[in-house]
């Protein structure tokens, strides 16, 4: 008997401003606007049943040609949960009390390089570690071996009078916040993306470029100018 797939909603959030590069999710970026780089990755996934795109920027997207469709779902965010200040974890909140899923996926339109493949192979590992032990919820990292010191100067992760190669240091994993995914159980339980009983999903490192400051934009332009050539 075929087990009913589950009902995968990926998560959107998109606001009109930011501080750092300043309208960064409806500049152009390699020839579309930024935004529509993830989106078309989602819907490419054709696991995703729907995408929703929680957006103080109606208009804005609308000027881009942006709307309602059977698998794109535009919702106005409340005045209350609108700024800079305001936890990423209400805005999720908001669309997992509004929005019934089985599986939900978080994502951000800073991320343009992800692949449609990492998302298909992140789904996967959660739906089978979901079925094979007590997993509540999945989030990507980057591997990190590299020798680490704090502020004082004093060593982190390692010992300077016994240097080894830092292939063979310990590994840590450093949140890339590129990709999440949860239950709604696991949401109400902790009110965050990252629940009780996660497991690590390791990113390639440079799907994993999140655009957060103008150098980090200009290295993800390099990045995708690289990737395109590449495609030939």
């Amino acid at each position: 008997m075929n087990m009913k797939s589950p009902r995968i909603v990926a998560l959107l959030p998109m606001k009109a401003n930011s501080e750092r590069v300043k309208g960064k999710n409806f500049r152009e970026f390699c020839g579309k606007p930024l935004f529509k780089w993830i989106l078309e990755t989602l819907l490419e996934v054709t696991e995703i049943d729907k995408v929703i795109i929680n957006t103080d920027a109606c208009h804005i997207l609308a000027e881009h040609g942006l709307v309602d469709t059977d698998r794109v779902v535009i919702r106005e965010r409340k005045p209350e949960i609108c700024g800079d200040l305001v936890s990423m974890n209400l805005v999720i909140a908001d669309d997992v009390e509004n929005v019934d899923a089985d599986i939900y996926l978080m994502t951000h339109t800073t991320n343009p390089l992800m692949s449609a493949d990492t998302v298909r192979n992140s789904i996967k590992v959660f739906q089978e570690e979901k079925l094979s032990r007590n997993v509540d919820s999945l989030f990507t990292v980057d591997k990190i071996q590299t020798r680490f010191y704090r502020q004082d100067g004093s060593a982190v992760n390692h010992d300077p009078d016994n240097l080894i190669r830092t292939q063979d240091l310990d590994p840590w994993y450093e949140e890339n916040s590129i990709l999440y995914l949860f239950t709604g159980e696991s949401f109400n339980q902790t009110r965050a993306r990252i629940g009780k009983h996660p497991i690590m999903y390791e990113s390639p490192q440079f799907e994993s470029i999140d655009i957060d400051t103008p150098e980090d934009w200009d290295f993800a332009v390099i990045a995708a100018r690289y990737f395109n050539d590449k495609k030939g």
